[in-house]
């Protein structure tokens, strides 16, 4: 009977110390995973302020407004030219790829 309790007593002394170690890694992988949500929910917040202050159309109406006046001017996309060096020969292409469809 003695027999019996005491080993009972060290499985239950087994068992316990199985369990915490596999808390602790829990906790550990846990707190790890805490601490890069908070890392990238700073940066997630200093990318969305940077986004939302410079390219909302009435902030950039504002610093057009404060900064260039009225030296800003409107121009088509599609007349950009793009310049490329290809074998010390200049190339000039467009910009933007005009699409061209077949009818």
């Amino acid at each position: 009977m003695k027999k019996l309790a005491l080993a009972f007593i060290l499985i239950l002394i087994l068992t316990t110390s199985l369990v915490k170690n596999s808390t602790k890694e829990i906790e550990d992988k846990t707190f790890n995973i805490n601490e890069t949500i908070k890392s990238l929910e700073v940066e997630l917040g200093d990318i969305m302020l940077e986004y939302n202050y410079l390219s909302s159309p009435e902030q950039l109406i504002k610093l057009q407004a404060q900064y260039f006046e009225n030296n800003l001017i409107k121009i088509d996309v599609t007349k950009i030219k793009k310049i490329t060096v290809n074998n010390s020969l200049l190339e000039v292409n467009d910009f933007i790829d005009k699409l061209q469809t077949n009818e």
